[in-house]
């Protein structure tokens, strides 16, 4: 069962980067994917000065690490997320 996890990223510039060139970084992080799956999935990331946030689906953290390397994008710091919530929640 993958379990989700926040992964917080420092790449220098990433925030300024132009679509084409983020588009480079996706294509990069899809072909370590397909090399890992099924035991990592890309949900989404968010793009914020000079880190990116992303939402994985994974086996475990190791998983996660072997993306880092293969696709050469750091994991700074990688934190299981086990439950979400949003405004829906308060009418459970």
């Amino acid at each position: 069962m993958l379990k989700r996890y926040l992964i917080e990223r420092d790449v220098n510039g990433v925030g300024s980067m132009a679509p084409s060139e983020l588009c480079g970084a996706a294509r990069t992080s899809n072909d370590a994917l397909a090399e890992l799956a099924p035991r990592v999935q890309w949900q989404h990331s968010y793009v914020a000065n000079d880190k990116t946030f992303c939402i994985y689906l994974a086996e475990d953290e190791d998983a996660i690490r072997a993306h880092a390397e293969k696709s050469g994008f750091p994991a700074s710091k990688i934190t299981e997320v086990p439950q979400v919530i949003d405004p829906t929640t308060a009418n459970g």
